[in-house]
């Protein structure tokens, strides 16, 4: 006679039968009291006859201990020392950087982003500290005509006090670092064709591996696989050359670029 299922009480034939923890189940009714995972004889842990998984097997728990005086004080005492551990550790880690994150497209537009925004801070600097601390007041009256004549063009912007003598684009302004009037000063047009009809020659070739647009009127904006000819470096952070898709001559982040 057939025996019936520990599990759902039916009749148990022998092609679906699994004689275990002193039942019998089907197949289908042999899994774990908890998830429900089908089990079978190499994977079951029986717990008072029922069977379980290994993740779900029951644990032993330990019995509860009265609050005693003694055991408040060690329990306060493990909180005392886990706190010092935590300022510990999060002194060390302060100042460290996060954990590394998979480059996805939101990422990668955010950093580009980030870049686009540090560059331009650091060609503010760049200015400011070239204007050097004397010039800074004198400077300003400048800056301020500047936003109102779109005909004026700052002189000091073509002339970087550091940039080398042998670069033929910035020693041409030289003669218009006269003190004029800045309320009716315009500049001559041939500075800026003289700055955009630079000479070839002696210079390297870059190609751009990022896109990069323009934050001042001294610069120059590219694409990612643009080549740039003419390049002579101007610092660590800057250079000067000539897009060839384009045309245009002018400065450009240094590390937007890669030589070829």
């Amino acid at each position: 006679m057939n025996p019936n299922c520990a599990r759902c009480g039916k009749i148990v034939y022998p092609t679906e039968k699994v004689n275990c923890l002193d039942k019998f189940w089907h197949k289908a009714c042999f899994h774990c009291e908890t998830c429900k995972m089908t089990l079978n004889m190499k994977n079951y842990k029986g717990y008072e006859k029922k069977p379980y998984c290994n993740a779900h097997y029951p644990k032993q728990s330990f019995t509860m201990v009265a609050d005693t005086p003694e055991n408040l004080r060690l329990k306060q005492q493990s909180e005392l020392q886990s706190q010092v551990r935590y300022k510990e550790e999060f002194e060390k880690n302060k100042g460290k950087g996060f954990s590394v994150v998979a480059d996805t497209p939101e990422l990668q537009r955010i950093k580009k982003t980030q870049d686009q925004i540090s560059n331009i801070k650091y060609h503010e600097e760049f200015e400011k500290s070239r204007m050097g601390p004397s010039g800074g007041e004198g400077m300003e009256p400048e800056r301020r005509d500047s936003q109102d004549s779109t005909s004026y063009r700052r002189p000091q912007e073509q002339q970087p006090h550091h940039i080398p003598t042998g670069a033929p684009v910035y020693q041409q302004p030289q003669q218009q670092q006269v003190a004029p009037s800045y309320g009716g000063y315009k500049e001559p047009a041939a500075p800026v064709s003289t700055q955009r009809s630079a000479p070839s020659g002696g210079g390297k070739r870059y190609r751009a591996v990022y896109d990069y647009s323009a934050a001042d009127e001294d610069e120059v904006s590219f694409q990612d696989g643009d080549t740039i000819v003419n390049v002579q470096q101007i610092d660590d952070g800057w250079m000067y050359g000539t897009v060839e898709r384009t045309g245009d001559t002018g400065m450009l982040p240094a590390n937007y670029v890669e030589a070829i």
